[in-house]
């Protein structure tokens, strides 16, 4: 019975994260290192038709910063990432970056994958 229990406590520790942020966006490949943090951070994904997702929700450009400031309150220091489809428009991310930069929020990020990493 305890073995069974660590098997399945293993099992969700590794599918957890691949669960994190639902939407599929075809990330472009750098030599990068992976950034290092316990808490949670709010993903921000652009697809490849330019549609922008709070998460998983779905959501028009104008209102991204009312809703990053609706949920940051007061403050918010957490690391929020934004993931770009390597085929939408550089400008785009660009724009959704200096936006939330311009909002007050000064750790943003851009999420890619590691060259040479399989998909």
């Amino acid at each position: 019975m305890v073995d069974v229990m660590l098997v399945l406590l293993i099992v969700f520790m590794v599918a957890a994260p691949l669960l994190t942020v639902g939407v599929p966006v075809n990330l472009p490949k750098t030599g990068a290192q992976a950034l290092r943090g316990d808490e949670e951070p709010l993903a921000i994904s652009i697809n490849a038709d330019g549609q922008v997702f709070l998460q998983e929700t779905q959501i028009e450009r104008g209102m991204l910063v009312p809703r990053l400031k609706a949920i940051a309150g007061e403050g918010y220091d957490q690391r929020i990432y934004v993931r770009g489809d390597k085929s939408v428009n550089y400008g785009l991310v660009a724009n959704v970056v200096s936006e939330i930069s311009a909002a007050g929020f000064a750790r943003v990020a851009l999420v890619t994958e590691k060259a040479g990493s399989p998909k």
